[in-house]
């Protein structure tokens, strides 16, 4: 789905990118090797540290920081592009928003931005302790959903991302059974209704 991504970028003339919460540099280590001038945030030092091995490995430069998602490290515009892979929903909808609204910041006017946002048909929409609104925690899980997970329908994804515009939606299953997910790709406001 990312990869598929690129040649848009290219027609658009996409420069440069950011991967939100980057993980283990999967994805920033790719765009970098497409091309694109690549920075890679994440709060974990570990991750970062993978990261950075993973780029040096593939020969590639990708400008890491660690940061937080709601408090981007970079200055207004500086993007083309942001991707966030399984990452935004991991928070209340005021976090989520206050992300959203990051993303819109660092991207330039008419940038793009991909995302994957937990669907309500998830198998764990529901499951542990509502603490917001289609937020769920679960106190006895062994893995990250002891932390909480928003989940939305289509039009809560739609408000959420305001003043962007969808060029693509679409509720897909991981690899796991029951495991949706939406796949979208936003596009900001190129004029003065931007933020």
């Amino acid at each position: 789905w990312v990869a598929g991504t690129v040649g848009l970028l290219r027609e658009r003339r996409a420069r440069t990118v950011l991967d939100l919460a980057c993980g283990v540099g999967r994805h920033a280590v790719f765009l970098a090797r497409s091309g694109f001038s690549c920075w890679a945030v994440d709060a974990s030092p570990t991750a970062i540290e993978h990261t950075r091995a993973a780029a040096e490995q593939a020969g590639v430069n990708v400008d890491l920081r660690i940061g937080h998602m709601n408090r981007l490290p970079y200055p207004d515009g500086q993007f083309d592009y942001v991707l966030a892979y399984n990452a935004i929903y991991h928070g209340d909808p005021e976090a989520v928003r206050a992300t959203v609204r990051e993303i819109h910041r660092v991207l330039r006017p008419g940038g793009l931005y991909q995302v994957t946002m937990l669907s309500r048909r998830n198998r764990g929409y529901g499951l542990g302790v509502e603490v917001a609104e289609g937020t769920f925690v679960r106190p006895d899980a062994d893995d990250d959903k002891v932390h909480p997970h928003f989940y939305c329908d289509a039009a809560g994804l739609i408000t959420l991302n305001r003043p962007a515009e969808p060029l693509s939606i679409h509720d897909a299953e991981h690899s796991a059974p029951g495991s949706f997910h939406w796949h979208c790709l936003f596009e900001t406001p190129a004029g003065p209704e931007r933020g």
